[in-house]
């Protein structure tokens, strides 16, 4: 192999090729795209290199658009609010919300992908809710500390159980998901096991759960740091600076 061809070789790839007047995106031209192809559908053409279904690219879309923002509770938000306020740019602050999306905060979706992934394969939940549970007494996708009945969840079920019902997506994945929240209850499922039926149902792994609830969660983290850096204060801190920290 040439010194040429191994340095080509070195940063292969199947995403994307650019080349001097080029730009095609997952062998399209990006000018065939522009104008007629929208953003939840360039996401999955992106990821899986083929473009979706329109209901398929609808429920991406609305898993998408759910997650969003959560307000300043989330610490993912108030982070990037505080960071806008030291002096960094947009790009810093949006990376510093999005760094703190991990396995407590921003992983639940893809860990809620494997419960359900596991009940599909099992054909027991009881027996795998009970596997889960003797690690960790949360079950990912389950419960929240903010609502007694997350209002995203009717709205995404919703929209998969039709989709089930038009033979878009096969339905084994709500259909765990359903019986998770029955063995449970009263607590209902949240956000992260909706967009967790979602993705699974469209065949999406769960690493890419979380990847794709970063995606949607980086649109609240940019509007918050945005209106932040509009209201003059510097070096906000978690806070008042009338409220001081209990001495332990």
């Amino acid at each position: 192999m040439s010194t040429h061809d191994a340095a080509a070789d070195w940063w292969g790839t199947a995403v994307s090729r650019i080349e001097p007047d080029v730009i095609e995106l997952r062998g399209q031209p990006v000018q065939d795209l522009i104008g007629r192809i929208g953003f939840a559908e360039l996401v999955w053409l992106m990821l899986r290199g083929e473009r979706p279904e329109p209901r398929q690219a609808a429920l991406l879309e609305a898993a998408l658009v759910s997650s969003v923002d959560h307000g300043p509770h989330a610490p993912s938000i108030a982070v990037a609010r505080m960071a806008v306020t030291c002096g960094v740019g947009l790009n810093n602050a949006v990376a510093t919300g999005v760094n703190l999306l991990g396995d407590v905060h921003g992983g639940a979706g893809e860990q809620c992908v494997g419960l359900l992934e596991e009940i599909v394969t099992d054909g027991d939940a009881a027996a795998v809710v009970a596997r889960w549970r003797a690690r960790d007494k949360y079950l990912p996708g389950f419960g929240h500390r903010f609502h007694t009945r997350d209002p995203r969840r009717d709205p995404l079920l919703g929209l998969v159980e039709r989709a089930v019902a038009d033979g878009v997506v096969a339905g084994a994945h709500l259909r765990a998901a359903l019986d998770v929240e029955r063995l449970i209850a009263p607590v209902p499922m949240n956000i992260d096991g909706a967009t967790a039926v979602v993705y699974a149902e469209l065949g999406f792994p769960a690493p890419l759960a979380r990847g794709l609830f970063v995606l949607s969660r980086s649109v609240g983290i940019l509007a918050h740091a945005w209106e932040e850096s509009g209201q003059g204060r510097r070096n906000k801190g978690p806070i008042p600076p009338s409220i001081l920290p209990t001495w332990l």
